[in-house]
């Protein structure tokens, strides 16, 4: 007789099947790969490796119910055989990056989340989009409520990224109006866990680099603008229960606990043990100055809210960080 909790694993595993995950060998898309296969899913990971890793899925290939599609989601889709649920991750994520891709990055917020969506009508699956806190811009409301429609610059260079996403949600939206597709969208805060790319550009990997060479941590403005920081696995538990709740409208997943990046540079050089200055160098334009997601409607439709501590995720990053810096 199993426990209630395999029970209750084998019930869930029944609703959704076969899942895809296009930018399933990035960073989020290769921890939802592992927890899906981890429920007994079949996962298809898709992925044009242009800021995704194979590394972060190659221990995954010796699972028969993985397999691994070298391809761009902005071009046509073709998978045999049924689909269940398509989650929607393909994006260049970090400022560097969509910095340096801006064409691209607008490309897989309208063309890409187009393919997906057309693809989830076909086959009638349930169609998860990755969306982001950025929609939300340098806000005028704190913390961020889903209802808060944004101040965002659509000509600056964040724009790309901001309105890329913006427009994949009402895509999203529009497909399941007038298409009746089942759509759900996760407006996803800072995460930070094991994954993440040493030259990511975001201030999770920044710092800790940084900190364990020596270096100089790179404060932009004065450090007080604000971020909020959940750990990976946290994250990957909240999209899970949307993808499995019925829930059509935009959910904030992230860490409400708020704090300055001057505080958490300074968190990064105790837990590391390094004796690296604070460097501050002028803000970027359009970074926002706060960021704090509202997660009432996580904790009441899901159930759902952050567990792991800051200290406890940021320790085993800091590990990952250790290991891939001895690597090369």
């Amino acid at each position: 007789m199993p426990s209630v909790d395999t029970q209750a694993r084998i019930e869930r595993r029944r609703v959704i099947a076969r899942i895809l995950i296009t930018g399933g060998a990035g960073f989020i898309g290769s921890h939802l790969c592992e927890r899906f296969l981890a429920d007994g899913d079949e996962v298809v990971c898709l992925d044009n490796l242009i800021t995704g890793d194979m590394d972060n899925v190659a221990h995954l290939f010796v699972n028969p119910r993985f397999s691994f599609v070298h391809q761009d989601v902005t071009n046509y889709i073709y998978v045999s055989g049924h689909i269940d649920a398509i989650l929607h991750f393909a994006s260049p994520a970090s400022p560097i990056d969509y910095l340096e891709l801006p064409i691209q990055t607008l490309k897989v917020g309208s063309l890409g989340t187009h393919k997906g969506l057309g693809l989830a009508r076909v086959k009638a699956a349930r169609f998860l989009l990755a969306s982001t806190s950025e929609v939300y811009g340098d806000p005028l409301v704190h913390p961020q409520p889903e209802d808060y429609w944004g101040n965002v610059n659509p000509i600056g260079p964040r724009g790309v990224y901001d309105e890329a996403k913006r427009f994949a949600e009402a895509l999203t939206m529009a497909y399941h109006r007038s298409h009746g597709v089942a759509t759900r969208i996760v407006r996803i805060f800072n995460t930070y866990g094991p994954r993440m790319r040493l030259g990511d550009g975001r201030v999770v990997p920044n710092f800790i680099t940084q900190a364990l060479r020596g270096e100089a941590l790179t404060v932009y403005g004065d450090g007080s603008q604000t971020r909020s920081f959940c750990f990976v696995d946290d994250l990957v538990e909240g999209i899970v229960r949307l993808l499995r709740s019925d829930c059509v409208h935009p959910v904030n997943l992230g860490n409400p606990h708020e704090l300055s990046v001057r505080e958490f540079a300074e968190t990064i050089i105790r837990l590391t043990g390094s004796a690296s200055p604070i460097a501050f160098e002028p803000l970027p334009v359009d970074d926002p100055k706060v960021r704090q997601p509202d997660v009432s409607a996580a904790r009441q439709i899901l159930a759902w809210e952050p567990r792991i501590a800051l200290e406890d995720g940021l320790s085993k990053t800091i590990a990952y960080f250790q290991e891939r810096l001895e690597v090369r």
